[in-house]
């Protein structure tokens, strides 16, 4: 997955000046567009989208230093409508404007070009198993949250918060399915899963039960799941297991995300401090 990926990355440097087309590079990368585009971000920490904006800056900050050109040829040439676009571009990476920047030769940033490469450890395994599931329908409470990386998510903990317990008990009980109990459910995030983008919370249960009034529903279409399990500090264990697993299962197995929720069951502690966990993630095989 990685060579393929370094291929799609040299494909981005022949076309810088012209639209990145995403399934191109699926193309290219052998894989979907959507597990692209959610294993760049978990290998590179910014989405596509971003690495190619900073490249093309870059390289347009080395043409306004030049001279050769006009800065409206090289904004079109980036692929910015007008030179107003380009000038706020350019600030916003460089934190100056194209103009004072050829005038007085300011330095400007950088973004290098990026290449992947797999460092095996070795120090421990990845507990997974792969299970095929019917369709099914979680139950529960929903809202919309921001996407937090690191560290705890206070949207989330206050919308939990104010269910309150004896809601949850009585949720619980329908639980008739595994995940077994109270599971925390991910869904329509954004394709760049970049900090701060929104998606859809769901606090519930899996279940074959009717949902109780003033609940919400969301229907899962049958598939393939992979599963993971980590035991540690929370919610540290639980992210780093995240992570773990795009930039350690994935290059190494022969799975690619599909379209689907996330799902997470996670037993804390008394103390809320230690956590063991199962996650869920729809996958399908690579060249299925």
């Amino acid at each position: 997955m990685l060579e393929r990926l370094n291929q799609a990355m040299e494909h981005i440097e022949c076309h810088l000046d012209q639209a990145v087309d995403g399934a191109e590079l699926a193309r290219v990368a052998a894989t979907s567009e959507h597990h692209l585009r959610r294993m760049f971000s978990a290998l590179a920490g910014m989405p596509l989208s971003e690495y190619v904006r900073r490249r093309r800056l870059t390289l347009a900050g080395a043409e306004v230093l030049a001279g050769r050109e006009t800065l409206l040829e090289i904004a079109v040439r980036y692929g910015y409508g007008s030179g107003e676009a380009f000038a706020r571009a350019f600030r916003a990476m460089h934190g100056i404007g194209p103009g004072e920047a050829r005038r007085t030769g300011a330095a400007l940033n950088s973004q290098p070009r990026m290449a992947f490469r797999l460092t095996i450890e070795g120090s421990s395994s990845m507990r997974y198993r792969i299970v095929d599931r019917a369709d099914f329908t979680v139950v529960g409470f929903t809202t919309r949250v921001p996407l937090v990386h690191a560290g705890p998510n206070q949207a989330i903990m206050d919308f939990v918060r104010g269910i309150g317990p004896r809601a949850l008990e009585r949720l619980e009980k329908l639980s008739d399915q595994e995940p077994h109990g109270i599971v925390a459910v991910c869904d329509g995030m954004d394709p760049s899963r970049a900090e701060g983008t929104d998606l859809d919370y769901h606090h519930g249960v899996i279940t074959s039960a009717v949902a109780p009034e003033g609940t919400t529903t969301l229907a899962v279409p049958a598939g393939t799941w992979a599963v993971f399990t980590t035991s540690g500090p929370a919610p540290r264990a639980i992210q780093e297991l995240w992570r773990d697993v795009f930039t350690e299962w994935f290059p190494s197995n022969p799975y690619r995300t599909r379209t689907g929720p996330e799902i997470l069951r996670a037993h804390l502690s008394p103390e809320n401090n230690e956590a063991d966990a199962e996650l869920w993630l729809p996958v399908e095989p690579e060249h299925g």
